[in-house]
């Protein structure tokens, strides 16, 4: 359990940085309803997924080299540390989303769902968030780890993303308009509360590892 949790944690820590796909699940939402928003999100998890499962690949082959584990350590948790600045920041200086003109007309599910694959897979966030932390959070959570608690692990961080986009597809559809500075003030809360956890996760794990 303390596995699943741990991926479910991470997964939801990059759910609610209000990025491309969070703003266009929500766009959809307001513009066309709930149904297409939920097939955005259900793509950007699948998305989200490709991306931890190549971490996770890359970082076991990486992990024999021992100034690779240095880097995951140190720029891992730093990296981390300013996502929980930059979060918190938010929390005071975010704006509604709103729902112009540039929002995508009405498109059928299967449209919907890979047009959430690729904004998951281009967005500079979770490039960036994978590229620099995802390793290293994933390798600290499973270190010495067996095939079937890796399974466990990733059961757990896509189950977050649908949650997550089950949640956002309901808020955004049934509101029928845009979402306050105040609901995003709160994602953005909760978010640097997770970021921040998994910076000192991080930290301490390459701490008794390296040191």
């Amino acid at each position: 359990m303390e596995i699943v949790l741990s991926g479910f944690a991470l997964s939801l820590s990059l759910c609610m940085d209000m990025g491309t796909v969070n703003v266009a699940i929500m766009r959809a939402g307001v513009r066309n309803g709930g149904w297409p928003a939920f097939w955005i999100g259900i793509g950007s998890s699948v998305g989200d997924l490709v991306y931890a499962v190549l971490s996770m690949i890359g970082i076991s082959i990486l992990l024999q080299y021992e100034w690779v584990r240095w880097i995951l350590w140190l720029g891992g948790s730093g990296m981390l540390l300013y996502l929980c600045v930059r979060m918190f920041w938010e929390t005071f200086t975010a704006k509604a989303v709103t729902a112009d003109d540039s929002s995508p007309k009405e498109l059928t599910s299967s449209s919907n769902f890979f047009q959430g694959i690729v904004l998951a897979l281009a967005s500079p966030t979770a490039i960036l968030w994978f590229a620099a932390v995802g390793g290293s959070v994933i390798a600290a959570t499973n270190q010495d780890q067996t095939q079937s608690a890796l399974i466990l692990f990733f059961l757990g961080f896509f189950s977050a993303g649908l949650l997550w986009a089950v949640f956002l597809a309901l808020l955004s559809g049934w509101g029928g308009r845009v979402a306050g500075p105040k609901l995003v003030r709160i994602f953005s809360a909760i978010s640097a509360i997770l970021f921040f956890y998994f910076s000192v996760k991080v930290f301490l794990n390459g701490y008794q590892q390296l040191l």
